[in-house]
């Protein structure tokens, strides 16, 4: 994943809360984004609202919402009051202006928050059952949630455009991330591989 652009977000989000311009509060991103950009929106009292993956949920949920700012870690950064698509030209200035205006590098701007471990496993799927339905991969999402508490999440979801499902992990201890992911993987492969 680009953690960068991640920290791209949580920069604009705070700069524009500093400013005033910040409509809600709030940042919309999707349910990719790093787990790291919830922990630094929530010390920062920002609300942080996840959709869909896809600039278009995002998109959707601002205008439906009245959020001003929002985006997706593949670099779509939606400034809704200044353009109604992502725009890297746009997210671009946006961040030279903060590093001019602050006279801080872009090194120094980026610890605005700390990215955390994440997996991402992508496993071919014969056929895509709800989640819940499939006792063996909820019961490793449940343990791993438990063992995770509060501080990481599980994200296990089927491409919308591909026969795959995306067993993501995240949390402070990246070898106890890659276990979790590996283990629900393992048991989507026994239960639904291709």
């Amino acid at each position: 994943m680009r953690p960068f652009l991640i920290m791209v977000m949580a920069l604009c989000a705070l700069r524009m809360r500093q400013a005033g311009t910040l409509k809600g509060n709030a940042l919309v991103a999707t349910v990719m984004s790093n787990f790291g950009l919830e922990i630094a929106m929530r010390e920062a009292g920002i609300n942080l609202l996840r959709t869909d993956v896809g600039d278009r949920h995002v998109v959707e949920a601002m205008r439906r919402h009245g959020y001003s700012f929002g985006g997706e870690q593949s670099g779509h950064l939606v400034f809704l009051d200044h353009a109604t698509t992502g725009d890297g030209v746009l997210a671009a200035l946006q961040v030279v202006a903060i590093a001019v205006r602050e006279g801080q590098r872009l090194s120094t701007l980026a610890q605005v928050m700390q990215p955390v471990p994440q997996v991402l496993i992508n496993l071919a799927v014969r056929d895509k059952p709800p989640i819940a339905s499939l006792p063996a991969v909820s019961g490793r999402i449940s343990a791993a949630e438990q063992e995770l508490a509060g501080m990481g999440r599980v994200l296990v979801r089927y491409s919308g455009t591909e026969r795959k499902c995306r067993v993501m992990v995240e949390g402070a201890d990246e070898s106890l991330v890659r276990a979790h992911a590996q283990r629900i993987a393992d048991s989507v492969v026994q239960t639904i591989g291709a």
